[in-house]
């Protein structure tokens, strides 16, 4: 049954999902890399950047749960605020040219991506099996455009921290795997605004990992997962 997911979401201990100060040079604003550090210590990322050495990258509860974020997902959505570090338009151009998103002419979704922005524009058809659709709609109407996309898979939230905070509240996500790493940001864009009383419409486990992290794994009361 395809359901609606949130993978490898990382905030800091006061709920910062991103810093302050976006840049082309610094997506993740004045938190720089701190709150994926975990990440990129396991053995799935190691395979996920090529590394050649099949032993490269640390096993455990960091790498299991990390290597979930591909299994079974047909279509993404994410903000606006992801996509691009400006705002406006998303026909926004960077130093290279127009803007075609962070991650090269082969992203790493390979499938539909749903981009909420309030600056439509055509779809941009990339290498790999992404293409990406821009979209004014509101939570509600895009889920059930991109399940239409993803053929039975399951949609995945990709971010950033609005729009997993928006969904959330509409009740929309079935599943989420937050992380909560050990650093205080305290500016920035925060997954817990306004999500008051979550809990008692989430169950939510806590396991924490040797590396310092703790994984928040969320399931919504009276869904099927």
């Amino acid at each position: 049954m395809s359901q609606v997911v949130v993978h490898n979401f990382s905030i800091s201990l006061d709920g910062y999902g991103t810093g302050e100060g976006l840049t082309q040079q610094e997506p993740f604003g004045h938190a720089g890399e701190r709150l994926h550090t975990w990440m990129f210590a396991t053995r799935m990322w190691a395979r996920m950047t090529g590394d050649p050495d099949p032993s490269a990258g640390s096993t455990g509860i960091d790498d299991l749960l990390a290597s979930r974020h591909e299994r079974g997902v047909g279509a993404e959505i994410m903000g606006r605020g992801k996509w691009s570090w400006r705002s406006g338009p998303v026909t926004d151009v960077g130093t290279d040219g127009e803007w075609r998103g962070w991650w090269g002419e082969d992203p790493p979704f390979h499938t539909p991506v749903f981009v909420l922005t309030h600056h439509p524009r055509p779809p941009l058809e990339m290498e790999g099996g992404t293409t990406f659709h821009f979209l004014d709609a509101s939570p509600a109407q895009a889920l059930e455009i991109a399940k239409e996309a993803a053929g039975g898979l399951d949609v995945r939230i990709g971010g950033g921290p609005s729009i997993v905070r928006d969904f959330l509240a509409a009740g929309l996500i079935d599943t989420a795997h937050l992380v909560q790493v050990p650093i205080l940001l305290g500016r920035g864009v925060n997954l817990w605004t306004g999500l008051e009383g979550l809990e008692e419409h989430y169950a939510i486990e806590a396991i924490p990992s040797p590396s310092g992290v703790v994984h928040l794994l969320l399931s919504r009361r009276g869904s099927a997962s």
